[in-house]
């Protein structure tokens, strides 16, 4: 009795229109070689939930992979779905298990909101060290959501693991795994792309699909390229999903189905894409991946810059680049065109010098000369298989991988602004003292240029031993050449200024007192002795005799006479004495004069 009124409530239901939202079906990942698959899994429903009197769900169950012994174990993905909004924390024997993505469908139903979700996650690591053996999932849990989704009959849970394995003696195959999320009633229209039909011969395609029901067919009809397509009697023509597993030959796999079928007589070689349709006037059926297994024999060039090398102030670069030919089911012919563009404007093409074989690839260095058109800052393309003009004469699996693009930047020395000469007085012998430490911002143009100082030129060009002490330098001999290295990321300039001495004004000290206490027992001028060279010094006492004279190899006076009248052993008594310093430098004409004071 109860059965009977959920089924007159669920026809109810189906006047009502409905408006479902999900993930677009699209291409997940490619592999070309010796491959197959193979679907693994299981429901957790314990009837089809047409025909649950009340509802149950499971929260583990497991599943058999047994491959052959030479088959090796390339990838393995695991998809989990259910009602609800999800649970994403499960366990694959026992290990947790979390999704790297996330599917869902929101299903809008007499003003009621249905959701369905499901979870993937990669587990090759894990799979590749269990092998052959029983898959249990467990803590997969919906409870808290079939008794609302019972109302459409779409109380489920189940999980599935996609396995890809190769092995030697399978033919060469391009296998495409697609996924997201799409559901009927009442038509989905899917359209897989970066197919490569070469040869149909024992071409398939599976359907890992959620919530089919094997009591409800109505307009129930699964097409590639336009043609119905079925594999009874597991699959009728007119129940596609009616949860089946085509691996096991199951058909109690409850509102899950893993199902294959042959599309030879469907697919055409040359093809790059298929068309998939599926209608349904009342199942509700979600779509959640695809894999299509072809025959395929061809090569699949792809190119990358490994290194682009510039030299300061030229247009010439050296790139380095692998042309490869992974993923492929062909060798490589040789002399395949690689053709390099800067900015998109075409600079020249090169060619492969081998046959690059499956999963090879050749090495290769090229020199560039970019035009002046170019700006510094460029993008640098490479592209196999291309002539110069955007054709190809190689037929690959995949026509839109064979670009390779990297930003460069010419290396250009860094502008820079001439520096004046640095002067300081002449401490003796052209000795001087030189502050220069605002030079670092007077010579940048770039003010994020890196500035060092050194002493010489095979230290700028070495970069070695810089001058630290730019506000205190001691130069012990001028004119002195001091080297100026402005840095950029990649080049650096080199300038130059000179440190340079001039005489500047003496300073007498007009003070003396003779008597050997080591202050001031003679008279000393600042800035005179071995910088004016030709000095002479003539010292009066206060009627104008002369007596001392000296010159730049004298001693100091020290309160003896050396001339006129020489009393008590030349010395002269304390008192007040005149100087006259004859400097002999164009640059001081009228000679230093002052008086000093002698005391004893």
């Amino acid at each position: 009795m109860k059965q009977q009124i959920r089924k007159i409530l669920f026809g109810m239901i189906l006047l009502f229109p409905s408006v479902i939202f999900g993930q677009d079906i699209s291409l997940f990942y490619q592999f070309n070689g010796r491959y197959d698959f193979v679907f693994v899994g299981n429901t957790l429903n314990p009837l089809e939930n047409s025909f649950q009197n009340v509802p149950a769900i499971y929260t583990t169950s497991s599943a058999n992979l047994n491959l052959n012994s030479d088959d090796v174990i390339e990838k393995a993905y695991l998809y989990w779905a259910g009602c609800g909004t999800g649970d994403f924390d499960v366990k694959l024997n026992g290990q947790a298990v979390s999704p790297d993505r996330t599917f869902s469908i929101q299903r809008v139903a007499s003003n009621l909101v249905f959701d369905y979700f499901s979870a993937f996650k990669e587990v090759t690591a894990q799979v590749q060290a269990t092998g052959n053996g029983t898959y249990t999932i467990s803590d997969l849990d919906v409870s808290n959501s079939i008794d609302f989704h019972a109302q459409r009959s779409t109380n489920f849970a189940g999980w599935a693991l996609i396995v890809v394995y190769k092995n030697p003696n399978l033919s060469l195959n391009q296998l495409n795994v697609y996924d997201g999320m799409q559901a009927v009633p009442d038509e989905i229209n899917i359209t897989l792309n970066s197919l490569n039909v070469i040869d149909n011969i024992d071409a398939k395609i599976g359907f890992l699909a959620w919530e089919g029901d094997s009591g409800i067919a109505v307009n129930e009809t699964l097409r590639i390229n336009g043609n119905p397509i079925g594999n009874p009697p597991l699959n009728p023509v007119n129940n596609a999903f009616n949860g089946t597993n085509s691996f096991t030959n199951s058909s109690v796999l409850y509102n899950m189905d893993l199902d294959v079928y042959p599309i030879q007589n469907n697919i055409n070689i040359g093809d790059t894409s298929a068309q998939i349709q599926l209608t349904s006037g009342q199942d509700f059926v979600m779509i959640n991946a695809i894999v299509t297994k072809l025959n395929s024999q061809l090569p699949d060039a792809t190119v990358a810059i490994n290194n682009v090398a510039t030299t300061c102030d030229s247009r010439t670069i050296i790139a380095d680049y692998k042309v490869s030919n992974s993923n492929s089911t062909a060798v490589l012919p040789a002399n395949t065109p690689v053709s390099i563009y800067a900015n998109d404007v075409f600079i020249r093409t090169i060619f492969t010098q081998t046959i690059i074989p499956i999963d090879g690839n050749e090495m290769g260095q090229v020199t560039l000369l970019i035009p002046n058109t170019i700006t510094d800052s460029f993008n640098l393309k490479f592209v196999v298989d291309d002539t110069g003009s955007g054709t190809g004469i190689v037929t690959e699996i995949s026509e839109i991988n064979n670009k390779f693009n990297v930003s460069v930047v010419l290396s250009v020395s860094p502008l820079f602004n001439l520096l004046p000469n640095n002067e300081a007085c002449n401490e003796g012998a052209s000795k001087g003292t030189y502050n220069f430490s605002d030079y670092e911002s007077l010579v940048k143009v770039n003010s994020s240029d890196n500035v060092r100082f050194y002493d010489s030129i095979i230290n700028v060009q070495n970069n070695t031993n810089p001058i630290f002490n730019t506000s205190n330098f001691v130069a012990f001999t001028t004119p002195k050449t001091i080297y100026v290295r402005i840095e950029n990321a990649n080049c650096f300039s080199i300038t130059s200024f000179l440190l340079e001495t001039k005489n500047c004004p003496p300073l007498a000290h007009n003070f003396v007192s003779a008597n050997n206490d080591g202050t001031n027992d003679t008279f000393h001028v600042n800035g005179l002795k071995d910088i004016f060279l030709k000095h002479k010094i003539s010292i009066y006492n206060r009627w104008g005799t002369l007596i001392w004279t000296g010159n730049n190899t004298s001693e100091e006076w020290d309160g003896y006479a050396s001339r006129g009248i020489l009393l008590d052993n030349k010395e002269i008594p304390a008192g007040t004495y005149f100087y006259i310093i004859d400097l002999n430098d164009p640059d001081y004409k009228e000679p230093l004069t002052g008086y000093l004071y002698l005391t004893r």
